[in-house]
Order: C-alpha cells, then sequence, then structure tokens
C-alpha cells in the first residue's frame, strides 16, 4: 500500500490519548502486540524483496534492480520500527546482530574499488571477496563455499574471526548487494552497482555473476526466516512474549530500557552525533543506499510507538491498546506529558532531516566537514534525542522501577575518547 505522508502522521499520532491503562499487564500486553506486528510486517516486505530478487536473478535487467532496490528500501520502514524492542529484551538482543548488524566491512562479501584497501591487522578478513572465492582459508582450515548458501553465511562468515565488522547477512549485506559501494563521498549520490552484475552471458560485470546471484539469494532467504523466527517468539505462546509478560517488573523495565538506549546512545550517539564529529559518511547506517534519513526517523517512530502503545501496520489497520504513558500519566501527569511533548519535538526534528534529503539535500552531504545547515539538522535532532531521554529517565523515577542504565556512547559522554 501507499504510506501516507510520514511527518503529518507522525504528529497526528500524538494527538490521540489512549485509554487509562488498568494494569502492567495490559500495557505489556499491547507492547508484544506492537512487536508481533512489526515483526509479521517487516517478514511480508522482506518476502516481498525476496520475490524481487528472484525476479532480478531470473531476468536480470536495470529495471529489475531497480524494483529489488525499491522493496529493499519499503522492507526497512516496518523494520526500523522494530529496533525498540533491542536493549531490554535478551531474545532480540541475541538475534539482531544477524539481520541489522552494520557498519560492515563490504570486501568480505564482493569486489570493492580500490580505494577501499586490503585486510587489516584488525580484520584480516577485509577484503576476502567469498564472490570471488570458492575456497578461502578461515581460522586456518580451508573452506569449500562452492555453493553459498544460508548456511555458510551464518555458520562460518558472519562475524568471522570473531570481527564485528564481518557483517556476512542481514539487511546491509544485501544492501551493498543490491547498490555496491557508494563512492561519492559526501557528494549527491548512491551506490551504483551496473545491473550487469547479475547478468548470465557475456554482459556479465564484475566477474562472478552467478555467484554473486547466490549470494543475494542465500542472504535475502535468510532474512526471510530469521524475521519468521522472530514474528513467531512474539506470537501467542513465543518466548519472547512470555519472557515479557512473565514479570510485571521487569516487562516494563523491558520497555523503558529500549526507549531510553536506542534514543541515547545508539541512535543520538552512534548513528548520528559520531558520523558529525568524524565528517564520515561511513557512519551512515543506510550508507550504501543514502536511505539513513529514513532509519533515523523510523528509528524515532519506533519509541514514540510503544510509548503511546499504537502502531500503524502495512496494510493501514493500527494496533493500539492500554499504553506506558497511561501508567507515567496515573503516577505523574506533568512527566507524561513533558515526555509526550519531547516525542513530538524529536519527530518534528526528524522529519526535517528526512524532508531535507528528500528534496536532495542528502545525509552524506549534511556530513560534510563545514556543512553547517547539515550539522546543524543533524544535531538538531541529536539534541531532541538527548532531551527525550532526560524525559525518559524522568519517567523512570516516577514508576518507581529499578534503575535503568541506558546504553552510552562516547561522542556523547567523553568526546574526546573518539579520536583517541
Amino acid at each position: 500500500m501507499r504510506l501516507r505522508s510520514t511527518t503529518a502522521l507522525a504528529l497526528a499520532a500524538c494527538v490521540a490519548t489512549p485509554a487509562l491503562a488498568q494494569s502492567k499487564a495490559e500495557v505489556l500486553d499491547t507492547y508484544a502486540d506492537i512487536a508481533q506486528a512489526g515483526y509479521e510486517d517487516s517478514l511480508i516486505k522482506a518476502r516481498g524483496l525476496q520475490a524481487a530478487v528472484e525476479t532480478l536473478l531470473g531476468a536480470p535487467s536495470a529495471e529489475a534492480l531497480q524494483a529489488a532496490r525499491a522493496t529493499w528500501l519499503e522492507a526497512r520502514v516496518p523494520y526500523q520500527q522494530t529496533e525498540v524492542f533491542r536493549f531490554g529484551n535478551a531474545i532480540v538482543d541475541d538475534w539482531e546482530g544477524r539481520v541489522n548488524a552494520w557498519p560492515l566491512d563490504e570486501g568480505l562479501i564482493d569486489y570493492v574499488d580500490a580505494s577501499y584497501g586490503g585486510a587489516t591487522d584488525e580484520n584480516q578478513l577485509a577484503a576476502l571477496n567469498v564472490v570471488a572465492n570458492p575456497v578461502f582459508t578461515l581460522g586456518g582450515q580451508e573452506v569449500d563455499a562452492t555453493e553459498i548458501t544460508p548456511a555458510l553465511l551464518q555458520g562460518q562468515l558472519h562475524e568471522a574471526g570473531a570481527v564485528e565488522a564481518n557483517v556476512a547477512t542481514g539487511y546491509h549485506a544485501i544492501e551493498f548487494l543490491l547498490w555496491g559501494q557508494d563512492l561519492n563521498g559526501t557528494d549527491y549520490g548512491a551506490g551504483n552497482r551496473p545491473w550487469t552484475d547479475y547478468a548470465t552471458d557475456a554482459a556479465c560485470s564484475g566477474g562472478n555473476c552467478d555467484r554473486r546471484g547466490q549470494y543475494l539469494k542465500a542472504a535475502t532467504d535468510l532474512l526471510v526466516s530469521d524475521l519468521d523466527w522472530m514474528a513467531g517468539q512474539w506470537a501467542e505462546g513465543g518466548d519472547a512474549r512470555a519472557a515479557v509478560l512473565e514479570d510485571e517488573d521487569a516487562g516494563i523495565n523491558a520497555i523503558l530500557t529500549g526507549m531510553g538506549s536506542l534514543s541515547y546512545g545508539e541512535q543520538a550517539g552512534e548513528r548520528m552525533k559520531l558520523g558529525v564529529m568524524l565528517n564520515d559518511p561511513e557512519e551512515e547506517h543506510d550508507c550504501f543506499s543514502d536511505n539513513t534519513h529514513n532509519s533515523h526517523y523510523y528509528d524515532g517512530l519506533g519509541v514514540r510507538n510503544v510509548y503511546l502503545g499504537e502502531y500503524l501496520r502495512i496494510d493501514g489497520s493500527l494496533v493500539s491498546g492500554p499504553a506506558l504513558s497511561d501508567l507515567v500519566a496515573a503516577a505523574d501527569a506533568g512527566v507524561d506529558e513533558a515526555l509526550r511533548a519531547r516525542l513530538n519535538a524529536t519527530m518534528v526534528e526528524l522529519g526535517q532531516i528526512k524532508s531535507a534529503a528528500e528534496a536532495g539535500f542528502s545525509y552524506d552531504m549534511m556530513l560534510a566537514r563545514g556543512n553547517a545547515e547539515g550539522e546543524a539538522l543533524i544535531m538538531g535532532a541529536v539534541e531532541a534525542l538527548v532531551d527525550q531521554t532526560r524525559s525518559i529517565e524522568r519517567a523512570v523515577s516516577v514508576l518507581g522501577v529499578d534503575q535503568i542504565a541506558f546504553e552510552g556512547s562516547d561522542s556523547l559522554d567523553d568526546p574526546d575518547a573518539v579520536f583517541h
């Protein structure tokens, strides 16, 4: 379906006030329902991506590649709204690296520009290029990669050598295979992989087109199976739902932990301020596709979804119910009002970044050294996210739950450390 205007939707969602919750259990039911719906939507969109990839590989063309890219972009919308379920839920934390780990050393997967460099002391596999090498050595053992399968990617390549940058699976591995490297620096433009990288005849560019196709199919199939598994964890009888519901106080703690950690250390810090400090487009979350403005926006929307107890599904239906906001309002109406205002302010700032990027002022351009307008846009959102986190901390206090240590970031807590 066609998505509604995102900024208008974000502001409209903040107007409604859910009915007062009768219990923590009701709030946790809503939270689990939103998680289940978000992962189910992510699965639906990933299956659409899977179909688009099959079409591309069956009949490669510029149009088929563009269609696969478009479905990847669509798939990011529901998934980014699920990131708020990280940090507080062990089942999600233990799994998330399989589907959304970043940044990645893309030379592990496929060919890269000469400017990329080769192996480093930190990562000996940074330029392995599995697509070009059906046999390679890993940990002193010879690996037969004649056929590139989900089992090979997940079981042997992903985080190979215990190096987090060896991302072999998930959205960003697929993104790289669809767009290729973004070699534009802080100038306008995304990756520009030619469709002929998947051609099955003499038109094949980049070499090893059949194996590149195998990798893309394996990674996409694996993403679908991983999302299918996680959607099941939040369904009735699923382990993630059960873990949230079995201890009400711990469940409320999980909601607040996810909200605060995503707002502060992860989004404001690692995903936004760090890139501004380093003026480095490699710090973009969706760096190959130049979709970072949307990733940031929907991360922010996900935080507000769980606080207000509302999630708009991809089919236009609304999942809603008693919310954490109700519990906070019952404890201190002023704290709830302030947090709602902070959530709204954050969405306005993220919406401005999104609008600017969609008008042609891309996120990597905003990161350019000396670009005062871009820095102001990003830092406006960073400051709003930090303020939002302070309001979340006040909600923790009035609810009387255990003190929570949100995820931090050197870029926010110890900026000098970033350069050492």
